[in-house]
């Protein structure tokens, strides 16, 4: 069985003023109110497993937030350090070539757009280095485009009907629009 020292943590009056007024009101991560109450209880003079008990945390969590805090402070002890998130493959210029090559006509030969097909033209064409079939797919679904649905392609000169916002037809411009109800024309 492992033995730890025991664990005393003495908060500045600053730390404990700050404390104080984080859990007296407002909206806070509820990680971050767990820390500063197990920070509180150990001020007091709890032994982290005490702390551990009062305070949904396991007792070598409650350790480390004292650890954390003897060492680098306040904030470190309450907040998680900042994590990298994923880097983005495709430069914003990037995106849109490949979003106006897919609302353009695919190839010759083929009768629609795929995901590997838009993966394979796109650096064949030299709209990007490389890029793989995963982040074609996820641009796409971004964009909520299905290019491999011929309805959700917008092709020019094909249909002249007027498309409302939500993508259906509202009718053709160049004849007028019957009434639903009488089946005539309006006037």
């Amino acid at each position: 069985m492992r033995t730890y020292r025991r664990l005393e943590v003495r908060l500045k009056k600053a730390d404990r003023n700050q404390l104080s007024g984080m859990l007296s009101g407002g909206v806070q991560p509820v990680r971050t109110v767990l820390r500063a109450l197990a920070l509180q209880q150990l001020n007091q003079g709890k032994s982290a497993a005490e702390v551990a008990s009062l305070v949904p945390l396991t007792s070598k969590a409650v350790r480390e937030i004292g650890r954390r805090y003897e060492q680098s402070g306040l904030d470190q002890a309450l907040y998680d350090k900042q994590r990298p998130g994923a880097v983005t493959l495709l430069e914003p210029a990037e995106r849109k070539r490949i979003i106006a090559m897919v609302c353009s006509d695919p190839p010759a030969g083929r009768a629609r757009w795929t995901v590997r097909l838009v993966a394979e033209e796109a650096v064949k064409r030299r709209l990007v280095p490389k890029v793989g079939r995963e982040t074609i797919r996820l641009l796409l679904l971004h964009d909520d485009l299905k290019p491999w649905r011929e309805k959700n392609v917008e092709r020019a000169g094909v249909d002249r009907a007027v498309r409302r916002a939500d993508g259906g037809r509202a009718g053709d411009l160049r004849t007028p629009a019957r009434s639903r109800r009488t089946g005539r024309l309006p006037g």
